[in-house]
C-alpha cells in the first residue's frame, strides 16, 4: 500500500490499483520513454526516469532529463554508471538528441557517477522543486547523442549552385559564379555550394551518354559534359573570397583527392555527393580534415550508409549530417521519402537533413524541417531556361528566398518539445482554465458538495482553484477556511 499525501493533510493509504493512474501519469507520460528498471542478477534494484527538458545551452532537437534511483542498500555498488550508459542507448534509439542531468552540488557520489558515464558538466543552476518550491543549487551535466554542431543555430540552408555557373567563357563563368553567390546571400542562405571535379577521375573513359540527360535532349558523352563543366581550381579560391566578402559561407563538393585538396582550404564544412558514398578516399579525407561533413544518401541502402559512416568515423570524423536524397532530377514529390529522416537519425546517431531535387520550393523543405532536418540543400539558378543539365529543375532566386523564409518560419514553430504552460499562455491559463470554484460564500465547518458549495468553472479574475481531479477528495469534507464566492478551493481547505 502507498501513502498519498496530496489533497490536504494526510490521506488514507491507497491500494496499488487506486494509485496506478497517478503513478502512470507521472512515470509513463511518454510511451516512448518509460522508466527503465536497473537489474542486478535479474533483481530490480532501481530505475531510470526520463522527462522532456530544455537544453541548458538552447541547442535544437529533443532533450530529456534523466534521474537515477537506486535502492539505498545498493548505492555505491558501481551500478549507476553502467545503468546510465544503457539508458543512453535506449533514448538514442527513441530519437533523443541530448540527455540532461541535474545533480545537487553536495552529492559528490552522483557527480562521479555521471562523469564516469561520459556526461559533461556544463554549468550550475538553481532547481526549483515542483511540490515544495524549495530552491536547490545543482550542477548540470549533458550527454550529447546528436552532434551539437548542427544544433547550435537554425537549420543550415545550402543554396546549391552546382555547375550552374558555367556560361562558356572565363569572364562569363566568373560573373555568373558571383551572381549566384549574390542571389544566395540575398535569399538568406547560410552557404552557397558549387562542385569541383575532373572528368577523368569521375567516370570511366567509355562511360557513354546518360539516359536521364538524353530525355532532355543532351546525348553528349558524359565525359565530355563533365569536362565542359569542370571548375578550374583557381576559380574555387576566387569564389570563396567573394562569398566571404558578401557574408555567406562557401562550399564545394569534391569528387577526388585532388579536388578535395583544392577545396579544403576554403571551406568550413565539407559535402560528399550521393554517388560518392562508396568513395573510401573522400570519406577518409573528410574524416581526417576534422571538419563537419554533409553526406547525401541518394540511391543508397542501409548497408551503404553504414559503411560510409563507419569509414568517416574511423578516420577521425565528427559532426556528421546525413541527407535524405532522391537521386532523380527532378525528383517526383511522391519519391522524396522524408519519413525516413527519423529512422536515419535513430539508426546512425547523427544529425539529418534533406537534399531536395524536387521542383517545389516549399513542400519538401517544410516537411523535412518538421521531421527534424538540420540541413536543407536545394539547387538554384539565375534562370530556368539557361542551357545545362541542372537549370531546369532548380529554383530561381525569388523562389530560393521564398524557401529560406519558409524554413525560418517553420523552425520557429517547432519549440523544444517539452510540453508545459508557455509564458504567452499564462494569462489566459489563469483566467480561463477550469478549476474547483466556490459557487457562493463558504463558511468554516460547512460541508463541501459539488453543485452546492463549488463547481468546475472558469475563474476569470478570481483565484484559480484546484484541478477537477480533486473533486472526489473534497466531496463531503468540511471547510477549514472561509472561502469567498468565486474563489478557487486550494489544498488544505478541508478536513475529513
Amino acid at each position: 500500500r502507498i501513502v498519498n499525501r496530496r489533497g490536504g493533510g494526510l490521506q488514507a493509504p491507497k491500494t496499488w490499483e487506486e494509485f496506478w493512474p497517478e503513478f502512470q501519469g507521472t512515470y509513463f507520460s511518454d510511451p516512448g520513454l518509460p522508466p527503465l528498471f536497473v537489474l542486478d542478477a535479474n533483481e530490480r534494484v532501481g530505475f531510470l526516469r526520463f522527462r522532456p527538458a530544455r537544453h541548458p545551452q538552447a541547442l535544437a532537437g529533443r532533450t530529456v532529463d534523466v534521474s537515477i534511483n537506486l535502492a539505498p542498500d545498493r548505492r555505491g555498488d558501481g551500478l549507476g554508471a553502467p545503468a546510465l550508459v544503457s539508458g543512453l542507448e535506449f533514448v538514442a534509439a527513441a530519437g533523443v538528441d541530448g540527455v540532461l542531468a541535474e545533480v545537487r552540488l553536495e552529492n559528490e557520489v552522483s557527480h562521479k557517477v555521471f562523469e564516469k558515464a561520459g556526461f559533461e558538466r556544463v554549468d550550475e543552476a538553481v532547481h526549483v522543486v515542483a511540490d515544495t518550491g524549495e530552491e536547490v543549487p545543482v550542477a548540470r551535466y549533458v550527454y550529447e547523442l546528436t552532434p551539437p554542431f548542427w544544433r547550435r543555430n537554425g537549420v543550415f540552408v545550402i543554396a546549391e549552385a552546382g555547375s550552374n555557373w558555367r556560361v562558356g567563357s572565363a569572364a562569363g563563368d566568373a560573373a555568373m559564379g558571383r551572381a549566384l553567390i549574390d542571389a544566395a546571400a540575398r535569399a538568406g542562405a547560410d552557404a552557397v555550394k558549387f562542385q569541383t571535379y575532373r572528368a577523368e577521375t569521375v567516370y570511366v573513359a567509355n562511360a557513354g551518354s546518360s539516359d536521364y540527360l538524353a530525355e532532355s535532349g543532351n546525348t553528349d558523352d558524359i565525359g565530355d559534359i563533365f569536362s565542359d563543366l569542370a571548375m578550374p581550381y583557381e576559380m574555387v579560391g576566387d569564389l570563396a573570397g567573394y562569398a566571404a566578402a558578401h557574408g555567406i559561407g562557401f562550399m564545394s563538393t569534391p569528387f577526388s583527392a585532388d579536388d578535395f585538396a583544392a577545396v579544403d582550404p576554403f571551406v568550413e564544412v565539407h559535402k560528399i555527393a550521393s554517388y560518392e558514398i562508396s568513395h573510401p578516399h573522400l570519406l577518409t579525407l573528410a574524416g581526417r580534415s576534422g571538419k563537419p561533413l554533409v553526406l547525401s544518401t541518394g540511391a543508397s541502402g542501409e548497408d551503404d550508409i553504414a559503411w560510409a559512416v563507419d569509414t568517416f568515423l574511423a578516420a577521425g570524423g565528427r559532426d556528421l549530417c546525413l541527407l535524405q536524397c532522391t537521386a532523380r532530377y527532378p525528383a517526383p514529390p511522391d519519391s522524396l521519402n522524408l519519413a525516413v529522416l527519423p529512422w536515419l537519425k535513430r539508426r546512425f546517431g547523427v544529425a539529418v537533413g534533406f537534399s531536395d531535387h524536387s521542383r517545389h520550393p516549399l513542400h519538401g523543405p517544410m516537411a523535412a524541417v518538421a521531421l527534424g532536418a538540420r540541413v536543407i540543400e536545394k539547387h538554384f539558378t539565375m534562370d530556368n531556361t539557361l542551357p545545362g543539365p541542372d537549370h531546369a529543375f532548380a529554383l530561381e532566386p525569388d523562389e530560393l528566398k521564398q524557401m529560406v523564409d519558409g524554413i525560418r518560419g517553420a523552425e520557429v514553430t517547432l519549440g523544444d518539445g517539452a510540453k508545459r504552460v508557455l509564458g504567452v499562455e499564462e494569462e489566459l491559463a489563469d483566467y480561463a482554465r477550469r478549476g474547483l470554484q466556490a459557487l457562493r460564500p463558504i463558511a468554516v465547518g460547512e460541508i463541501l458538495r459539488e453543485g452546492d458549495a463549488f463547481a468546475v468553472l472558469r475563474p476569470g479574475k478570481q483565484r484559480l482553484g484546484l484541478h477537477a481531479r480533486y473533486r472526489d477528495q473534497i466531496e463531503g469534507r468540511k471547510a477549514v477556511r472561509a472561502v469567498a464566492a468565486g474563489e478557487g478551493l486550494q489544498e488544505g481547505d478541508w478536513v475529513d
